[in-house]
């Protein structure tokens, strides 16, 4: 059975004539009647007992009255929730990214986001390196941000922040007056290194004229403790300035940037290429792009305008 059976069905229960019901539908009463047939075959058993040219339901088609009025009113309602979801989208968006990210980026972020989609809600999901874009690829989360270049040619990428890798050091420190800094420089100083990713391969590639030299006294996956061990004169480590602003203003720290070429950072959202953007997801797009100030993406637009 189908949903347009169902209506013509109930349209001959609410007029009590199956030619009335053949003008309300729009068609002809041979048409209606046997719409009503199938419906019979496919029910085993009689819906209308008809009396010369009145009918009256069956015991059968009352109760089946009933569940056609539910089902016609669950499809108004699936309807009617789907329109509202375009006027004010609900469900949840699952974001992957990293420590720093969460901590410097994603609370302003989702702070404007929820003033525009307040049903939505947020998931955070915390991980380094390649596992947030790996979240992406297997579906596990809707976006990722993570530093770029990503390579994974499944995904879409809007590149929205660029910064600069610089070495932090304890305020006052002797290599706060050696800008740029070189590997030369870091000769027998302790270093607190990020253990994984992006960051530490281009450090390790960085360090390289030097490796036999150096000396790397911690790895750590927290770029809280990379400053706080500094802070405590533990070492030197190697992080965005952007998400050393407060410690920096504070007087705790001092950042320097590294030569001869400075360590350009990008940052880039993620998602995948195949997947459907409902408005709440390009909200999310629109968001994280006005935290970098970029351009807005105006409706039925591209919503990759930094796409690499």
């Amino acid at each position: 059975m189908d949903l347009d059976q169902l209506h013509t069905f109930l349209e001959i229960v609410r007029l009590k004539s199956f030619s009335k019901a053949a003008q309300s539908c729009f068609r002809t009463q041979p048409a209606v009647s046997a719409q009503i047939r199938q419906l019979e075959t496919e029910l085993n058993t009689s819906l209308f007992d008809r009396f010369g040219t009145r009918i009256a339901l069956t015991t059968a088609g009352r109760i089946f009255a009933e569940y056609a009025e539910q089902i016609l009113a669950l499809r108004r309602q699936a309807e009617d929730s789907i329109r509202e979801l375009e006027r004010s989208p609900r469900g949840e968006l699952a974001i992957a990214a990293n420590e720093a990210t969460c901590i410097y980026v994603l609370p302003k972020v989702f702070s404007e986001y929820k003033k525009q989609f307040p049903n939505v809600q947020l998931r955070v999901d915390r991980s380094f390196g390649s596992h947030v874009v790996e979240a992406v690829v297997d579906n596990q989360a809707d976006f990722a941000i993570t530093q770029l270049p990503v390579l994974e040619k499944r995904l879409q990428v809007v590149k929205f922040h660029t910064d600069e890798i610089h070495a932090i050091v304890p305020a006052g420190h002797p290599l706060a007056r050696q800008a740029p800094l070189r590997p030369a420089d870091l000769i027998d100083i302790p270093l607190l290194l990020p253990k994984s990713g992006k960051t530490r391969a281009r450090l390790n590639e960085w360090l390289e004229p030097v490796e036999d030299r150096i000396h790397i006294s911690m790895e750590l996956d927290s770029t809280e403790m990379m400053k706080r061990f500094v802070i405590a004169g533990l070492g030197v480590t190697f992080l965005s300035g952007s998400n050393c602003r407060s410690e920096i203003a504070a007087g705790e720290l001092e950042s320097v940037s590294l030569g001869p070429d400075p360590m350009i950072r990008h940052l880039g959202l993620i998602y995948r290429k195949d997947k459907s953007l409902s408005k709440a997801a390009l909200g999310f797009i629109q968001a994280t792009l006005d935290f970098a100030g970029r351009t807005p993406v105006a409706a039925g637009e591209s919503a990759v305008p930094g796409r690499s």
